[in-house]
Parts: structure tokens; sequence; C-alpha cells
């Protein structure tokens, strides 16, 4: 058991993207997908010399080229030596902010993607909202043109007068036929929804471990109206609907080990410690050349 532990410890990480998955399932590598969408993240554009220390991100093999390293995905990057370097040598390691890299960058997409999704909510409640208090702060005025425009519709298309259909018809008359006191109340509830979502969006858009939290407890609250509606009719975007916040929930509640699950958050700030910073860097650090060693 010494000797296994012992050989897991020497295994060095391989960079993003090198090593081909044999299963059917595709293997995201978000740190190329990064790379893609915001380009590589090099030092030492600007610098003048190099040192023995930079050896880790910057190379010069001779060539009359410097070999810069990706800090987000490791990739080598050939370019030529500045001519006109606005700094002697490469900044201090301490002032130098890293990209993230490994699961806390896979987590930031995760968190994102979810947080898109609830700005679209945020976005139709908040429209919705606003709807009902214009409804009901002009319901009088609107009541008689409402009608009168319905009836025209449906005597053009052939329909019956009168309003003694399903559907959206349906729903209308009664929000002409609802109290006052009911509709502000729903107005609310759907205000105070559409700020719990934005909330919620802007928090998991910085990966807020609070934004987590609440994000997990308004999903599964939400989850008891969504299962209620599929005891009615069941149409693909009530089922499309519960499978993303069954999808969300599992995600936070295993990757990102809410309530103390899986260690929790002590793990997590552990795996974060280890995927980031100048030590995640190390462990992929391709050895130096025989002339070099």
């Amino acid at each position: 058991m010494a000797v296994d532990k012992e050989l897991a410890q020497t295994v060095v990480a391989v960079p993003p993207g090198v090593v081909q998955t044999t299963s059917w399932r595709p293997k995201f590598h978000y740190e190329l997908i990064g790379c893609g969408l915001r380009g590589h993240a090099l030092l030492g554009t600007d610098v003048a010399e190099l040192r023995p220390e930079d050896e880790l991100v910057l190379r010069e093999p001779g060539d009359g080229l410097r070999w810069h390293r990706c800090l987000r995905c490791d990739s080598w990057i050939p370019l030529e030596r500045p001519s006109a370097p606005s700094r002697q040598y490469l900044a201090d390691r301490s002032t130098i902010e890293l990209p993230l890299r490994g699961r806390p960058l896979r987590d930031r997409y995760v968190l994102r993607l979810i947080a898109l999704d609830r700005v679209v909510h945020f976005i139709v409640l908040g429209a919705l909202a606003v709807i009902v208090f214009l409804f009901l702060a002009k319901r009088a005025s609107y009541s008689d043109t409402f009608y009168k425009v319905l009836d025209a519709i449906q005597s053009a298309l052939g329909g019956p007068d009168g309003f003694r259909g399903g559907g959206i018809i349906r729903e209308l008359n009664r929000a002409f036929a609802a109290k006052s006191s009911t509709l502000y109340l729903v107005g609310l509830a759907v205000a105070g929804y559409a700020v719990l979502e934005g909330v919620e969006a802007i928090g998991l858009w910085f990966a807020k471990r609070w934004a987590e939290y609440l994000t997990f407890v308004a999903t599964a609250l939400l989850l008891i109206p969504e299962l209620y509606e599929l005891t009615g009719r069941i149409t693909v975007t009530k089922v499309l609907a519960l499978v993303i916040n069954l999808a969300v929930l599992a995600y936070l509640l295993f990757a990102k080990r809410l309530f103390g699950l899986r260690g929790g958050g002590r793990v997590e700030a552990e795996e974060h410690a280890r995927d980031t910073g100048w030590q995640a860097l190390e462990r992929t650090r391709p050895p130096a050349r025989p002339a070099d060693a």
C-alpha cells in the first residue's frame, strides 16, 4: 500500500487535450474552450530578459524565438522576442493573477450556464410582473376594448361569438373577473420570484457559495408545483423543465458538495487549491532539455 501511494504521488498530470478519450462520451476540456473563446493566457510578451525561475512559463531555446506557456491550457506558443520591451524582467509571481484551471474552471462554466438560465427566468418573470401591475391599473379601460377585439377576431375566423372557449380565452376571462387584491398579490409574488432569480444569477455568475445554496433551495421548492403539473397534462416543456431542474440539483449537491456531502466545502477548497495556482503549473511542467539540465 505504501508503494502504491508513493507511485500515485509521482504521477504527473498531463496537459488538457493530450490524451484522447476512448469512451463514447465526449470529454470537455474546459481549458481549451476558454482559450478558444478568450485566447491564450501568456506571460512575458513584453520583457527583455529571462531569468532561471521564469523557465516554468518562458523559454528561449536559442533559435531566435521565445516560447510562452499558456497559463490556462499548457500550450507552448512560439513568438518573436519583443523589439521594444516595456520591462526588464517578468513580474513577481505574487503579483500575477493566474486563470482558472481544472475543476474550478469547469465549475465556473457550469455555474454561469445555470446563471444564464436564471437570467431568462428573471426577464420573463419581471415582464409578467409588469404586465400584471399595468393590467391592474387599467383593467377597467381595457375590458371593453378586449372583448370587442376578441369578438371581431372570432367572427372573422368563422368562430362563435362570445367567450365560452378554453385555453388563453378562459384565463383572460378569469383575469378580468378576478379581484384587485388577488391580482395585486399575484403581481407581488411574481415580482418577488423574479428578484430571487436575479439574485441567484448574480451570485452564480461570480461563483458565490451562498448562491449555490440559495439556488438549490429555490429549485427544490420549485419541484413541488412542477410535479403537481405533471399529474395533469404532460407536455414536452414541462418534462424538459423538470429534467433541467433535477440536473441542477444533482450538480449542486454532488459536484459542489453542498450540505457537507462528499467532504463538503473543505474538500472543494482543497480541490480548488490543487487545480489552480502555481503548484498546478508545476505538476504539468515539462522537463528541461538535456543541454539546459
